[in-house]
């Protein structure tokens, strides 16, 4: 596909996407880390100005000199940005102004790619693209948590419950000691943080074919799981008595009977679809009390060709930090991935959230390890007996 078809059709997605959601919940964030679908639609639209347009459209005037700062998400090369947590209080521009700002965008990316070929430009040009699968999974998990919100637990679309998937295979595969490559390899599109592609030696070891359920995990709260320290590491165990939580996220328990908020509104939770929507810490308590652990992110990586995964992001025991002969960016693209190596853990696979073409076994998803609202589950491995 050619790249300007392929640009046009992801920014189509952002677009239909966001047009179900009125637009009185456009601009609303509950939590620091959900950010408002206008500020996404802004966000991605501004990467390709900030990123592309400004360094090879001769001569480039701004749609407006204020959107960097309010639509800057991290990038400490541009300069200053509005506060995470003050997204949601951005009331202007209206979602009309930033519906002309991406209409503006998309004119000036139309006339970059069809004037000219240049390597730097298509990098860039695919960069942005992934830039925004990513927002698009974001606008998702962000809007959900909004929704959720609403006592009245709103639907955001008929019949889109997004975690009713079961799994379709059991059983475990056993994988044999021995030295292993992992990272990315080939010509295709990765992000840095994929690289540089390297060996690892394992021990023999056996992992899940299916990702836990939410009737394994019901087990694991009836069992007092989330009263029981032993299970939980000090970390998690300290976030747990300071949030109170006692459940997946979006879980409820009414009149004796466990529900779930989904995109089709509030439903009863069902046992046998696949897990979602747990923490790092949840998913290693529950690890341990089933005598099992979570797989390393190499172990996941090495399994993954013969392994049934894109329903859930897939939990690892590994932090995200850097592969050998990694390094970051000089200009703001490197700000991308390399400066939050620390504190975070990987995720392996992908979601039913992720856009289509945006998943590949060497992908290496993050967050810190109390965070929930992501389409999240848990894999099983344990030493090959």
């Amino acid at each position: 596909m050619p790249l300007a078809e392929k640009y046009k059709n992801t920014r189509q997605v952002s677009e239909t996407l966001c047009s179900p959601v009125p637009e009185n919940l456009c601009n609303t964030q509950v939590i620091d880390y959900a950010s408002p679908p206008k500020w996404n639609l802004a966000h991605t639209s501004w990467f390709f100005e900030e990123m592309i347009l400004k360094k090879y459209v001769g001569d480039y005037r701004e749609f407006d000199p204020t959107f960097g700062f309010l639509f800057n998400s991290y990038y400490n090369h541009v300069g200053d940005r509005i506060a995470r947590d003050s997204r949601g209080d951005i009331s202007v521009p209206s979602m009309d102004t930033v519906s002309a700002y991406r209409n503006f965008i998309d004119d000036q990316m139309r006339s970059l790619l069809e004037s000219r070929s240049d390597p730097a430009v298509e990098a860039l040009t695919i960069l942005g693209i992934n830039h925004e699968q990513q927002h698009q999974e974001l606008f998702l998990t962000d809007l959900k948590y909004v929704l959720s919100r609403n006592s009245l637990y709103p639907s955001y679309g008929e019949g889109l419950n997004l975690v009713n998937d079961a799994n379709t295979t059991l059983g475990q595969l056993d994988i044999n000691e021995g030295l292993y490559e992992v990272g990315h390899t080939g010509d295709g599109f990765h992000f840095d943080n994929e690289c540089n592609r390297h060996k690892v030696y394992l021990n023999a070891y056996s992992i899940d074919r299916a990702l836990v359920t939410n009737a394994e995990y019901l087990d694991f709260i009836e069992d007092g799981g989330y009263e029981k320290f032993q299970y939980w590491l000090d970390d998690g165990w300290h976030w747990l008595q300071e949030s109170g939580i006692r459940a997946p996220l979006y879980w409820l328990r009414i009149n004796g009977h466990w529900h779930y908020y989904t995109f089709a509104g509030l439903q009863p939770v069902n046992p046998e679809a696949m897990l979602c929507h747990v923490s790092f810490y949840e998913a290693n308590a529950f690890a341990s009390w089933k005598g099992k652990r979570l797989p390393t992110e190499f172990e996941w990586e090495v399994a993954s060709a013969h392994l049934p995964w894109g329903k859930r992001w897939e939990w690892t025991n590994s932090a995200y930090l850097p592969y050998p002969g990694f390094s970051i960016g000089e200009d703001a693209v490197g700000e991308y991935n390399g400066k939050f190596m620390i504190n975070q853990m990987v995720l392996r696979g992908a979601s039913v959230a992720t856009p289509k073409h945006h998943s590949r076994p060497t992908y290496r998803n993050f967050f810190h390890p109390h965070l929930q609202w992501q389409f999240s589950g848990i894999r099983l491995a344990e030493r090959q007996r």
